[in-house]
């Protein structure tokens, strides 16, 4: 009897786990796993020309389309670049020049 018992207190635990609402939200209540900081690029310059975009990110000339680093260039604008990072498109804009008075 004993024995049966103890089987018993020992399984409940596992049958407990099998049993789950089956309406409750997938990962509802799951541990969230931190994700990694967001690299930082610096966007130097960009070229477009007839029949290719290129940006100088953090001192290296880019394509669209090329990957680094585990993010790939979305897109080339005129003033900034699209890259997409971890599922997520982040914007890289160029500084403004800065404004020259003219003395005249």
């Amino acid at each position: 009897m004993r024995l049966l018992l103890v089987a018993i207190l020992a399984l409940a635990p596992m049958t407990a786990l099998a049993l789950q609402d089956p309406t409750r939200p997938e990962g509802f209540g799951a541990v969230r796993q931190a994700q990694a900081p967001e690299k930082e690029f610096t966007l130097a310059s960009i070229f477009i020309g007839n029949d290719r975009r290129v940006a100088v990110i953090d001192g290296v000339a880019r394509r669209e389309g090329q990957t680094f680093e585990g993010v790939r260039i979305r897109r080339i604008h005129p003033d900034r670049v699209e890259l997409v990072d971890q599922g997520r498109v982040r914007v890289l804009r160029l500084d403004p020049l800065p404004q020259v008075r003219s003395s005249q």
